[in-house]
């Protein structure tokens, strides 16, 4: 169970506490975008997404928007905040998460990743020993391949909290 327990949750990312990241030495930040920054059926960021980002960004972190949606879908929410971006990321592979490494300019020591799925952001971040952060999911209302795996998620979040 440890490959799928998160290092931290919260409820949202307003809740992550970007002091005791940057007490741990974090610098980048891989971040997904549906159902952790917005629903996955908002298109654009909102005014507090783009403010927390802009927080971020601020405080120093630097910060790539990492998403297994399409193309269209991830350049489109990107463009609007002037972040790099990955799109159909296939996580939990890991090969998404080293090139947004690459892209940071970060160690895995250095980069977490917030999201609110165990079974692709945790468990991919894990698999790299990043620090991962797991938000409960903004919509309840999902694509019916992913009501599924919640069901399983919300099994395993039983076991690990």
């Amino acid at each position: 169970m440890k490959i799928l327990t998160p290092n931290y949750f919260y409820d949202s990312i307003y809740e992550v506490d970007l002091d005791q990241l940057k007490q741990n030495e974090i610098e980048g930040l891989i971040i997904d975008i549906d159902n952790t920054l917005v629903g996955w059926d908002t298109s654009l960021p909102t005014l507090a997404v783009k403010e927390w980002l802009e927080k971020l960004v601020d405080l120093g972190f630097n910060v790539c928007l990492v998403s297994n949606n399409n193309k269209k879908r991830v350049m489109y929410f990107a463009k609007e905040l002037n972040l790099p971006f990955i799109y159909q990321a296939k996580k939990p592979m890991k090969k998404n998460f080293l090139v947004a490494m690459k892209i940071l300019k970060t160690t895995s020591h250095k980069t977490a990743v917030i999201g609110d799925q165990i079974f692709t952001d945790v468990l991919g971040g894990n698999r790299l020993k990043l620090t991962t952060i797991l938000v409960k999911p903004i919509k309840s209302k999902e694509f019916w391949w992913t009501n599924l795996v919640r069901k399983i998620e919300r099994r395993v979040i039983k076991k690990i909290t």
